[in-house]
């Protein structure tokens, strides 16, 4: 995958089209989960935007925006979800937290990942 296919990605997880219904925020925003193998796309797109952006002084706006909303809406939609009873799937929580930190790591020009499960940050 090259940055302007990783980039497209990206954006169209934010904006729903007739040719991309399955946007990520549309889906979760309709009570939906990701569809299969949606969550490892956005996270392979993520890294490859990373490794081309990560000694870039700037970033364009649209896609500033995208890694915006691709950090803080999808968890806010999930929480919103859970409350009004909605049965995620098990992992989508910690795949979400790891879109928000690939997010930010664009932006901090330093790769964040989860710490392992049980082991807190040390």
């Amino acid at each position: 995958m090259n940055y302007e296919t990783a980039r497209k990605i990206l954006i169209d997880q934010t904006i729903a089209t007739e040719e991309n219904p399955d946007a990520l925020l549309t889906r979760m925003k309709q009570g939906k989960p990701p569809v299969p193998g949606q969550i490892t796309s956005i996270l392979l797109a993520l890294k490859v935007v990373f490794e081309a952006l990560k000694d870039a002084p700037s970033l364009d706006r649209e896609l500033a925006l995208t890694l915006y909303q691709l950090g803080i809406k999808p968890q806010q939609l999930f929480a919103a979800g859970r409350k009004a009873g909605i049965d995620w799937p098990p992992l989508l929580k910690e795949d979400l937290l790891r879109i928000s930190l690939a997010s930010e790591s664009i932006f901090s020009g330093t790769w964040q990942t989860l710490a392992p499960v049980g082991l807190g940050r040390l």
